[in-house]
């Protein structure tokens, strides 16, 4: 979802508290995590004003998140480790309004989306289709770790922005999904936060306090999760924040 911060011109929808509406009986022990990660972009999609204290509002890091400086800096640029080829079958897993912001037409792949914030669903399935209807097949409401789509049916997945969001055993269940969709030899690109960025504290404390606890785990601790799935990392990219990953699974 940081990948679509820049895109604040979102049209006023519905609060969007209803997480667990979709959900149904599959809620589970990450719920509340799904709930606060939803609410807090909805919230900012619709563009209303988060209640912070003054410690966090004089901080530098604030200042360029209200100017809209800091997306700069934390959007992973996924298309310079694996950029989607034409009419490959892409899913973009927690797209935002990916579709709306990033060259897909250029690239003319067949873009695939789930999310689980209402607003920036409802926004990229009203606005897709105007776009290109041919290469936007629209986005599924749901979270990362319980995906809409039938086994073997992409060429790349896309996962950026949220992993920071989500305990590490959260992450076993989306490597294991992902790895599900993907067609055999498929690739998936993801990122982390380097915990070890002049960024990453500041960072995760802006991001409490908007209402999305912020997990940091140390690089190494990715490479051992990747190993137990059988990922090979094909190519990998440092930011000023996230830590970008090109993998395939064997």
């Amino acid at each position: 979802m940081a990948k679509d911060r820049a895109a604040g011109s979102s049209p006023k929808g519905p609060s969007g508290n209803s997480l667990a509406s979709f959900l149904g009986d599959r809620a589970d022990e990450w719920q509340p995590q799904l709930a606060a990660v939803a609410r807090r972009f909805n919230q900012e999609y619709q563009r209303e004003p988060f209640d912070l204290p003054a410690e966090v509002t004089e901080m530098p890091i604030y200042q360029e998140w209200q100017a809209g400086l800091l997306t700069a800096k934390i959007a992973s640029p996924f298309w310079d480790v694996a950029q989607p080829k034409k009419q490959q079958r892409c899913l973009d897993i927690g797209c935002g309004v990916s579709f709306l912001i990033y060259p897909w037409r250029d690239w003319e792949a067949v873009f695939y989306g789930q999310e689980i914030s209402q607003v920036a669903r409802d926004t990229l399935n009203a606005r897709g289709p105007q776009l290109n209807s041919k290469l936007f097949k629209g986005v599924q409401p749901g979270p990362a770790h319980q995906l809409q789509y039938e086994a073997d049916q992409f060429d790349l997945a896309i996962a950026t922005g949220f992993s920071c969001y989500y305990p590490l055993d959260y992450w076993k269940a989306v490597l294991t999904e992902v790895q599900r969709v993907l067609k055999p030899g498929g690739m998936f690109v993801f990122d982390v936060i380097d915990p070890d960025s002049p960024l990453a504290e500041n960072w995760a404390i802006l991001e409490t306090y908007l209402g999305a606890e912020v997990f940091l785990e140390p690089l190494s601790t990715w490479q051992d999760l990747l190993k137990t799935h059988k990922a090979q990392v094909m190519k990998k990219q440092p930011g000023e924040l996230f830590y970008l990953y090109r993998v395939k699974f064997s």
